[in-house]
C-alpha cells in the first residue's frame, strides 16, 4: 500500500513496486492481445467458417477500434480520473474477450474483438499516463517507463508464445479467455495499490474520436484492398477518397475544437513531433516482422503452433536486456543516442532477413536477425515513451500518451497493409514463374489439381511465399531507415532534459 503523497502529487512508498506491476501487467495484456490471435487463425477459421479474405479482420477490428478510440480513451482519463477510467477499460476489456470466446460465428467474434479494442483503447493510454502521476520525475519515474516501454515491446513475442501453447494445449478460445481472469485481478489490485488522479473537468471530442476512426478503417481497408484487387479498382480508390476526406475532416474538427482530443499543439514540439513521427514508422516494420515471420516459420520451416511460439522467445529476452540497460544509461547520455542506435540495428535485422529464402534455417537465418531488431526495439520504446511525456503537463499527459499509442497502432495497421500490398505484388510475379516451372514437370493429375485450386503444391508455394515475404522485409527495412533519419536530424535533446532525466526538475503540474 502506498504510504503518503508528495509535494508533487506522485506517490511514495513501496506500493509504487505493486503500482507499477499493475500497470505493466494491463499493459501486457493489451498489447500480446494483438499477437496472441495471429497462431489461433487456422483453427479459427475452421470452426467459425471464415473465408480467407475475412479472416484478416479477427485482427484488423481489434487494431483498428484500438488505435481509432486510444485518443479518446486518453481524453477520458484526463476528464473522469484516470484510476477510475483505467478499471472500466479493463473490465470491459475482459467481457470482450469472454464475448469472443464463446462466440458461435464469424460475426459474433469480430463484434467481440472491435470491443476488445475499445477496452484496450480506454485502459491503454490511461495506464501510461498513471505513470506520471504515480512516479516521481526523474530516475523513478524513467525506471517506471523502462519497465512500461520494455512490456509493450515484447509483448508481440509474447502473444506468439503464449498462442502457440494455448491452441496447441487446448484450443482457439483459450487465447481469449484467458483474459478474463487477468482482467479481474487487475480490476480488483488498482483501488489498493494506485491512487486517483486529479481530475480536469472537460468535454469530451466525440467528432474527432469519430472521423479519426472511420478515417483509418478506410485508409486501412484501401491498402487491403489494393492487396487483393489492384490500385485501380473502384472500391480501393473509393476508399482512399473517402480516407482523404474524413481525416481532413479530423484535422478541421481539432484545429476548432475547444478540447479536441488531439491538441495539436503537441506537434509544436520538435523532439514531440519527431517522437510521434519515429513510432509510426517504426510500429510499421515491428507488425510486419511478426506478421510474416510467423507464415515463414510454420509455412516454409514447418514449425508447430508451439515451436513458432518458442522460436520468438529469443526477441523477449533481448527486449528486456536492452530496455533495462536503456532506462539506465538515459539519464547520462540522453534518448537520442539510443534512438539512433536502435533504428540502425532493427534496419539491419531486416536487412538481413531479406536474405531468407526456401534453404533457410531458424538458427542460421532467422535467430541472428531478430536479436538485432529486438535490440533495436529496446533501445527505441523506453526512449521513445520517455520523449513524448516529456514536458507535458499532467492534464494533457493522456491526450500525450494516447497519441504515442495511437501512433503505434496506426501505424502497425497501416504498416501491415502496406507490407502485404508489397507481398501480393512479390508473390504473384514469383507465382507465375513458379507455375510453368511446375506445368512442365507434373503429372496430369497434379496438372488437374492446379487448374481447379489455382494453388500450387510445396516445394513451389514456399518460393512464392519466400519471394513475397522477402519483398515485404525490404519495404520494413526502409520504414526503419526513415526511423534512423528522423532521430538523427529531428530529435534535439537539450541540457534541460538531461537534467530532468537526473531528478533535478520542477515537478510538473498535477
Amino acid at each position: 500500500m502506498p504510504t503518503s503523497n508528495g509535494t508533487d502529487g506522485t506517490v511514495r512508498g513501496g506500493g509504487n513496486g505493486l503500482a507499477l506491476f499493475v500497470i505493466a501487467s494491463c499493459q501486457l495484456m493489451v498489447v500480446l492481445d494483438i499477437t496472441i490471435v495471429n497462431i489461433a487463425l487456422p483453427q479459427i477459421q475452421t470452426d467459425l467458417g471464415f473465408s480467407t479474405e475475412s479472416l484478416s479482420w479477427v485482427v484488423n477490428a481489434y487494431t483498428l477500434t484500438f488505435g481509432g478510440l486510444l485518443l479518446l480513451g486518453g481524453r477520458a482519463g484526463d476528464i473522469l480520473g484516470r484510476r477510475r477510467v483505467f478499471i472500466f477499460g479493463v473490465l470491459l476489456f475482459g467481457l470482450a474477450s469472454l464475448l469472443g470466446g464463446l462466440a458461435q460465428n464469424s460475426g459474433q467474434l469480430m463484434a467481440a474483438r472491435a470491443l476488445q479494442g475499445v477496452g484496450g483503447a480506454i485502459a491503454s493510454p490511461t495506464a501510461l499516463a498513471l505513470i506520471t502521476t504515480t512516479f516521481r520525475e526523474g530516475p523513478e519515474r524513467t525506471r517506471a517507463f523502462g519497465v512500461f516501454a520494455g512490456v509493450s515491446a515484447a509483448g508481440g513475442a509474447i502473444g506468439l508464445l503464449a498462442g502457440g501453447i494455448l491452441v496447441e494445449w487446448l484450443n482457439w478460445r483459450w487465447v481469449l479467455f484467458v483474459n478474463v481472469p487477468i482482467a479481474a485481478l487487475i480490476a480488483l489490485a488498482t483501488p489498493r495499490v494506485i491512487r486517483e488522479s486529479k481530475r480536469h473537468p472537460g468535454h469530451f471530442d466525440a467528432a474527432g474520436a469519430l472521423l479519426s476512426t472511420l478515417g483509418m478503417v478506410a485508409l486501412v481497408y484501401g491498402f487491403i484492398r489494393a492487396s487483393q484487387e489492384g490500385w485501380s479498382d473502384g472500391l480501393t480508390l473509393a476508399s482512399f477518397g473517402a480516407a482523404v476526406v474524413l481525416l481532413t475532416l479530423f484535422v478541421l474538427n481539432e484545429r476548432r475544437s475547444p478540447q479536441p482530443i488531439t491538441p495539436l499543439h503537441m506537434f509544436a514540439d520538435r523532439n514531440r513531433a519527431g517522437t510521434y513521427a519515429i513510432m509510426l514508422f517504426f510500429a510499421c516494420a515491428i507488425f510486419g516482422m511478426f506478421f510474416f515471420l510467423t507464415l515463414f516459420v510454420q509455412n516454409v520451416l514447418g514449425f508447430s503452433p508451439i515451436e513458432a511460439g518458442l522460436a520468438f522467445l529469443p526477441v523477449s529476452a533481448m527486449i528486456a536486456v536492452t530496455a533495462g540497460l536503456t532506462s539506465q544509461l538515459l539519464p547520462k547520455y540522453g534518448p537520442k543516442p539510443f534512438m539512433v542506435t536502435g533504428s540502425v540495428l532493427s534496419a539491419a535485422g531486416l536487412a538481413w532477413l531479406t536474405q531468407t529464402d526456401v534453404h533457410s534455417t531458424y538458427l542460421g537465418s532467422i535467430l541472428g536477425p531478430m536479436l538485432l531488431f529486438s535490440a533495436g526495439m529496446g533501445m527505441q520504446f523506453v526512449s521513445l515513451t520517455l520523449m513524448a511525456l516529456s514536458n507535458v503537463p499532467d492534464r494533457e499527459s493522456g491526450a500525450a500518451s494516447g497519441l504515442l499509442n495511437t501512433m503505434q497502432q496506426v501505424g502497425g495497421s497501416l504498416g501491415l497493409s502496406i507490407l502485404v500490398t508489397v507481398f501480393g505484388t512479390a508473390s504473384r510475379h514469383e507465382a507465375k514463374e513458379q507455375a510453368g516451372s511446375f506445368l512442365s514437370t507434373a503429372t496430369p493429375e497434379q496438372k488437374a489439381s492446379f487448374v481447379r485450386t489455382r494453388q500450387l503444391p510445396k516445394p513451389w508455394s514456399d518460393q512464392v511465399l519466400t519471394s513475397g515475404v522477402s519483398a515485404a522485409f525490404v519495404a520494413a527495412a526502409v520504414f526503419t531507415l526513415a526511423t534512423a533519419l528522423i532521430a538523427l536530424f529531428v530529435i534535439q535533446v537539450r541540457s534541460s532534459d538531461l537534467e530532468r532525466l537526473k531528478g533535478n526538475h520542477t515537478p510538473t503540474e498535477v
